[in-house]
């Protein structure tokens, strides 16, 4: 009978599976995993005969504070929106560079973050966090071309509803390309 020696990186295999099963450890390395598709993927620009429309329209949401408001959406300005929770790996990787971009062109571009999740169990995440982002609570269903089962799903729509950017998955939202392309759509509006 052959005995079996193990190898370290057999060790490392084991001790990497059992860390992804318990739960208290398992969100901080799908974060981490994400950090890493973050670092080197940024998001793409749809090629033009693929790029779906918006018809423009009002995106009826409630902010964290509670109130009630509509966002105009593929008309007269160039928005961002993302689909995320609080829960979610990826939407907790890609949210530094969403929050630096926002930094820079949140009085350029509207930003909307939806979320289904409960506000106070989100205002606690953004208050750990220190972000300043504008968080919403959708009001209504988004029309079908913005519709998506995965998240975050973030999507880039011109000031006329063509959807340039279409994301889904975890991204360097913050990478001197999207900066470009914003800066671009800005500038031709």
């Amino acid at each position: 009978m052959k005995k079996r020696k193990f190898k370290i990186s057999d060790i490392i295999f084991v001790v990497f599976i059992l860390l992804l099963i318990i739960p208290q450890t398992r969100t901080p390395i799908q974060v981490a995993v994400n950090k890493l598709k973050v670092a080197i993927w940024s998001p793409s620009v749809e090629d033009e005969e693929d790029q779906n429309e918006v018809t423009p329209f009002e995106y009826a949401v409630v902010n964290l504070q509670g109130n009630s408001q509509s966002i105009l959406v593929g008309k007269g300005k160039v928005t961002f929106i993302s689909y995320w929770a609080t829960w979610c790996p990826p939407c907790i990787a890609e949210l530094p560079g969403i929050q630096d971009l926002y930094k820079d062109y949140g009085n350029k571009v509207n930003f909307i973050l939806l979320t289904q999740e409960e506000p106070d169990k989100v205002q606690r995440f953004i208050n750990k966090k220190d972000y300043e982002l504008p968080i919403y609570f959708p009001k209504m269903q988004a029309p079908e071309v913005l519709q998506e089962n995965s998240i975050p799903t973030n999507y880039v729509i011109d000031t006329t509803g063509k959807i340039i950017i279409k994301e889904t998955g975890a991204a360097d939202w913050n990478s001197k390309k999207v900066r470009k392309l914003l800066d671009d759509l800005i500038e031709n509006n």
